[in-house]
């Protein structure tokens, strides 16, 4: 599976920054924003593509008003998103610039007429964000334009994320990622359950990543370790731009750092390997094998007064000293020399 020009299976862990609402309503930011991505290593940038009026109603009552300790609480709905939104007259300079400079970019659409406008610049992926995994509408409509879909779980049943799945399967989509996601900002350490990433490829037979909301880069290494294969953490390019999501975004020096973390991890999994490479080989040197500890004259028995298991190991094997324990030397041996087991 690709995004882009990127296969997922082979290329290592796809690194997404999260643009969302860090241009805080200035193209310029958008740009440079995209340019330090690129910079940094990043694999891609993606966008969101919404207006207040696609996401909900234009209205004070309670229920639409945001509570529950969030970092938005007290404003409506309609006053976050209007603040939030990357207005569509910028996408097409967005995706023109992105592609210029050689980095993937995509967006998270909607509502269907989201859709619709970004398939004229033919992205190479969608993501279904993770309040909207319950609109199997949107799902389907998406899944149907038959690019990668990467779907994060945050809010997400066990049943939901099955349906998710099943939908996209339905229209002829196969190509599904499953992001483990904990959908609060930010989000607690202790609420990550990472070990779950795994579990959603095994269950849902699709691959899986992490979408992360927590406060620095320790739960992408993390993620990374336990078979993660797409990253997705907030980008700002200074926290003093400000805005919805600056609290729990990483800035150019430590999204850099994360990303140079995980590519350490990535090198540290490696595969599995039980050959012998030359440095193994080399290395060796400093194994036990067996030495004649006192010297010994033709007749004379092996024991282990003259026979010890020591380092450097271009002796016999330490597991040949039991058979050989009481036998009668053939010839004379000197402190110091090796024992040589004749093959035969």
């Amino acid at each position: 599976m690709k995004i882009g020009n990127f296969d997922l299976k082979k290329d290592g862990t796809y690194i997404i920054a999260e643009l969302s609402a860090n241009h805080n309503g200035v193209l310029e930011n958008a740009i440079e924003t995209i340019k330090a991505a690129k910079e940094i290593g990043a694999n891609a940038i993606k966008i969101q593509t919404y207006t207040a009026d696609t996401l909900t109603l234009n209205c004070d009552k309670e229920d639409f008003i945001i509570k529950g300790g969030t970092l938005w609480d007290d404003k409506s709905l309609h006053q976050l998103y209007s603040e939030a939104y990357t207005p569509w007259e910028w996408h097409k300079e967005l995706f023109e610039y992105a592609r210029s400079i050689d980095i993937d970019i995509f967006s998270s659409p909607f509502d269907k007429s989201a859709v619709d406008f970004l398939e004229q610049f033919n992205p190479s992926a969608y993501k279904i964000a993770s309040f909207e995994i319950t609109d199997y509408e949107l799902i389907k409509y998406t899944a149907s334009k038959m690019k990668p879909i990467i779907i994060s779980t945050g809010i997400a049943t066990i049943d939901e994320i099955q349906d998710a799945v099943d939908i996209c399967r339905d229209v002829g989509n196969n190509e599904i990622v499953l992001l483990k996601c904990t959908s609060a900002y930010p989000a607690p350490l202790e609420d990550a359950n990472l070990i779950t990433i795994n579990n959603l490829s095994d269950t849902f037979g699709v691959i899986s990543g992490f979408s992360d909301h927590t406060l620095g880069i320790t739960a992408p290494i993390v993620a990374t370790t336990l078979g993660a294969k797409v990253i997705e953490k907030h980008f700002i390019l200074d926290k003093a731009i400000g805005g919805a999501d600056s609290d729990f975004s990483l800035d150019k020096d430590e999204f850099k750092d994360m990303i140079k973390a995980v590519r350490d991890a990535e090198k540290l999994i490696g595969s599995v390997d039980y050959s012998m490479t030359d440095k193994k080989i080399q290395s060796r040197q400093f194994a036990r094998s067996l030495y004649i500890s006192r010297d010994i004259k033709k007749g004379d028995k092996f024991s282990e007064e003259n026979i010890r298991s020591v380092r450097p190991g271009y002796g016999a094997h330490p597991k040949h000293l039991k058979s050989i324990l009481g036998k009668v030397s053939e010839k004379d041996y000197s402190f110091g020399d090796r024992l040589e087991i004749r093959k035969g």
